[in-house]
């Protein structure tokens, strides 16, 4: 047996981590049988699903590298399979019109709640006569398609997250909905029934989805029995949680995939922490592997069927790996937009040589992409602004002489890394101050501050485009 899986995420928002999760697990289980992973845009709900949606979560996978063997398949392009399996059931005798009015389920419901009963439809126009159906069409209305669940009937799977699951038909509300009506009789299909047709169709092997999905199941059990077809297998995934233990939403600041994108983190991270919400590599140690690494290990018995608690720290430090262990030159490709989105100019002496000296410098210090933007302000600014520390230490007693004694020792050089070692030595002999104060009055006037990344080396690279003597003829004027 081929292993076949499938995403069928529905274009009615964004690519959400929920989502792309799914995805992840899917992939992972396809890549690690040899098998084929299939995309399907479930965009049915005409009212709500937008060719932008569609697009967003087609880039959201193609960025996290969830690339697909099959698809995207449209469900809106697929209604005649829909209506043709709808007549299927029509002719087995399992589905019939059910002609109840809005009004009247409302009153039935209203009548359980005030019973203390669950809701559920209570098949009462599941054996309509001719005459019956003859006279609802004479009254104008409507109907909608259901099928016949046998309320005594037993539905069992092996999930193979949770093990055995039993479920009663007399749990699943009553005769389901399966589709509505249309001027030819069938109109679009409903989400349980739509989704059997196009798995079966597919020939999908497993169905890998959240747990919010094991209610659904059940019912499309007894639809894949109703057709005669081979029930695929069931994984129902933990779901993502906030810290407080509750479903994941906007409100924890988790939105769309590309959000993550614009927070700064690269999708080879995000990737490798999405395959550690709910599973965990036999090494339980190891927690740093690409997308590939992780289907050679890829299974569901180390699938947890709790909830996957969301680490924000977790996320950005494997983040970080990846950004650390970059080569310069990609971490390069992927900082020059980061930069541009933030306003810099890219401006002539900040050639690729320049940025990449840059990137080399500040990269192992970044956790998220969007770090380089304060991180590498002074490189991208003609003046810089002095924080207080610096202020202070630029009106200490020897700071101002030293700064001039740099800048006249660079009339005379060609900065390098080691003639920049001999100025600093130069100053402190010929200004008979201590080197802490050389260096503590030259990163201040250079930066602005007295933090920051390597000083020689950011004097290399200020220098370059001709910025460092500037600052410090700046800086004697404020220690003035």
């Amino acid at each position: 047996m081929t292993v076949r899986v499938r995403l069928a995420p529905s274009p009615t928002g964004n690519l959400h981590i929920g989502t792309a999760r799914t995805g992840v697990f899917n992939w992972l289980f396809a890549r690690h049988h040899g098998g084929q992973f299939i995309l399907r845009i479930e965009d049915t709900d005409s009212e709500r699903s937008r060719p932008e949606y569609t697009e967003n979560i087609l880039q959201g996978l193609r960025w996290l590298g969830l690339t697909w063997d099959e698809g995207p398949f449209f469900q809106t392009k697929r209604l005649e399979i829909y209506k043709q399996a709808v007549q299927t059931l029509f002719d087995k005798g399992l589905a019939y019109r059910c002609y109840t009015t809005a009004e009247e389920l409302e009153a039935l419901r209203e009548a359980q709640k005030a019973r203390n009963e669950a809701p559920r439809y209570d098949n009462r126009h599941r054996n309509l006569t001719p005459e019956q159906e003859a006279a609802y069409k004479a009254q104008g209305r409507s109907f909608v398609i259901r099928f016949k669940i046998d309320d005594d009937r037993e539905i069992v799977w092996n999930d193979l997250v949770r093990g055995k699951m039993v479920w009663r038909g007399s749990d699943l509300g009553g005769d389901m909905v399966i589709a509505r009506a249309a001027a030819d009789g069938i109109g679009l299909p409903l989400y349980n029934f739509a989704v059997v047709v196009d798995d079966m169709d597919m020939q999908i092997t497993h169905v890998i989805r959240g747990e919010d999905h094991i209610a659904n199941t059940a019912k499309q059990i007894l639809l894949y029995e109703a057709f005669g077809a081979k029930v695929p297998e069931f994984a129902h995934t933990p779901l993502i949680l906030n810290q407080e233990g509750r479903k994941l939403s906007k409100r924890d600041g988790v939105t769309s995939i590309f959000d993550f994108k614009q927070m700064g983190f690269t999708p080879e991270g995000l990737a490798n922490y999405m395959t550690l919400l709910g599973w965990s590599a036999p090494d339980s140690t190891q927690e740093i592997f690409t997308l590939e690494e992780a289907a050679k290990q890829f299974g569901f018995e180390r699938v947890n069927k709790a909830g996957a608690k969301f680490d924000w720290a977790k996320l950005d430090w494997i983040n970080s790996q990846y950004i650390h262990n970059m080569p310069v030159d990609k971490l390069t490709d992927l900082l020059i937009p980061v930069w541009e989105e933030a306003g810099y100019q890219l401006i002539a002496g900040r050639d690729r040589s320049w940025l990449e000296q840059l990137v080399a410098l500040i990269g192992p210090s970044l956790t998220r992409l969007v770090d380089a933007v304060p991180m590498s302000k002074l490189f991208f600014t003609e003046t810089v602004e002095f924080s207080d520390e610096a202020r202070a230490q630029l009106k200490q007693e020897g700071s101002a002489a030293t700064l001039k004694s740099i800048i006249a020792a660079l009339e005379n050089h060609q900065l390098t890394e080691a003639s920049a070692q001999e100025i600093i030595k130069h100053v402190v002999k010929e200004q008979n101050v201590k080197k802490g104060l050389v260096m503590k009055a030259l990163r201040a006037g250079l930066t602005g501050d007295l933090h920051g990344p390597d000083l020689i080396q950011s004097w290399l690279l200020l220098n370059q485009i001709g910025l460092d003597k500037p600052r410090l003829i700046q800086a004697v004027k404020q220690a003035s």
